[in-house]
């Protein structure tokens, strides 16, 4: 991103913000991604196991709810559960042309957008992805996600994620780092 700016191209990047996305993962769905991933045998079915067979319930000023069966979601503090998620997410990223990061539930996607023919590449890109977030039941939380248009000359378009414009800033915290898009 810092060479393309350097260079003197715009660079847009899209902070995409999945809704409570370790608590969405579908059990079943992500039982037959790992066996894609050929991951077979005794390790699918302790994942399986350590999966299904759990319950909740909520205990509010000393009200107890009755028990209810999780079907979906990783636990959380655990580190397998952030493994399970990146392998749900990781064909994300099929066929798209525009650069993507993902680490854990924090995803970014990339794009030279020099040229209306690069926008339109990364609106593209954009479609794609809430499509698989629909596809696989792991939506977006439009409210936080967020567009951080980089370079002098940026003409700042529009992208939207369904029907909704994402929010542009002129900031956003990346991995600990606050980064504003003058790149200071």
């Amino acid at each position: 991103m810092t060479d393309a700016v350097d260079s003197g191209k715009t660079v847009d990047v899209i902070y995409l913000d999945f809704q409570k996305a370790f608590d969405k993962v579908p059990h079943a769905r992500l039982l037959n991604k790992l066996q894609a991933h050929g991951i077979s045998g005794k390790i699918l079915q302790w994942i399986g196991e350590w999966l299904n067979g759990r319950q909740q319930r909520v205990v509010l000023n000393g009200n107890v709810s009755s028990w209810l069966c999780v079907i979906s979601g990783v636990p959380q503090g655990s580190i397998v559960g952030p493994l399970l998620f990146i392998i749900f997410i990781n064909d994300i990223d099929k066929g798209i042309v525009s650069k993507l990061f993902k680490f854990a539930d924090d995803t970014k996607l990339v794009g030279t957008v020099s040229s209306e023919v690069q926008i339109e590449q990364l609106r593209t890109d954009l479609k794609w992805f809430y499509g698989w977030s629909v596809d696989w039941q792991m939506l977006f939380n439009t409210d936080k996600c967020k567009v951080v248009h980089f370079g002098y000359k940026n003409t700042t378009a529009d992208y939207l994620i369904g029907d909704v414009n994402i929010k542009s800033g002129k900031e956003e915290k990346d991995f600990g780092i606050i980064i504003h898009q003058t790149l200071k």
